[in-house]
């Protein structure tokens, strides 16, 4: 069996890499706009892009997501439109969706994992389903093509966190602070702490995200963490200067954390 896109993408990393994974609302601006920004992100430098599903209750998001997925809703995207973006990209390095379960559910869960991994996508985070709440549905993801990965939270206490990364593959997706997603002015003290924590539970890589915004704090959280993931940052780089400002910054937190 070929080796998962995920794992070979982390493999030709090495251990002296990190990566960078930018997350791009589908939809936002547009369809074809939200495309063009997966490919300038890819061409700045990104080893992998997460693409978040629009949905109506985005509890774990902060002011700009839930600003860019209203404006998506707006103009008709769906989890199909989603799809569609992610088969128009044809990126060459691997798509992670991240999604809201209920968009899931309504498309049909074995139906989306099918057809997410048809249009190219090679990872899918649930971000509200926590580990070992609906075994049918993580058992339909496991099955398929599509890695599953895991949230934890700072708060996740030894013993749940082991729970919490069984069955996870791809790599673990560690929030650096409680609350919702956006931009803040520095990254916790406890970002290493929470990092070794993670990795003495499991052998996977860990990614940080939520709250990283600067090619600073991208660097910094790369001295602990094999990847860091910038979302809010990204998408108001967007409303601002459109693909030209996102790649820009793209290029700028590849830089930081890639060296």
């Amino acid at each position: 069996m070929s080796e998962h896109p995920i794992a070979a993408r982390w493999r030709t990393l090495g251990g002296r890499k990190r990566a960078l994974i930018p997350y791009v609302t589908a939809g936002f601006p547009t369809a074809a706009a939200s495309r063009d920004v997966l490919r300038a992100a890819q061409q700045a430098g990104a080893d992998f892009v997460e693409v978040g599903v629009p949905f109506s209750d985005p509890l774990a998001d902060g002011p700009t997501i839930q600003r860019t997925t209203q404006a998506a809703l707006e103009q008709g995207m769906t989890a199909a439109g989603v799809l569609t973006v992610i088969r128009e990209a044809a990126l060459a390095i691997p798509v992670v969706i991240m999604t809201y379960l209920n968009p899931v559910l309504a498309y049909g869960v074995e139906r989306f994992v099918a057809d997410a991994h048809a249009a190219g996508a090679a990872g899918l985070i649930l971000t509200d389903l926590p580990a070992g709440a609906d075994p049918v549905v993580e058992a339909a993801v496991t099955r398929s093509p599509l890695a599953l990965i895991r949230l934890v939270a700072p708060t996740t206490d030894d013993a749940r966190l082991v729970t919490a990364v069984t069955g996870a593959t791809g790599f673990v997706y560690l929030i650096s602070r409680l609350g919702v997603t956006g931009a803040r002015d520095q990254i916790p003290a406890d970002v290493e702490q929470h990092v070794r924590r993670v990795r003495a539970a499991t052998p996977l890589p860990v990614a940080v995200g939520f709250g990283i915004s600067t090619p600073a704090q991208a660097g910094a959280a790369a001295q602990y963490a094999d990847g860091v993931v910038v979302g809010s940052a990204l998408m108001d780089a967007v409303t601002r200067g459109g693909v030209g400002a996102a790649e820009r910054l793209v290029r700028e937190l590849a830089a930081a954390v890639h060296a």
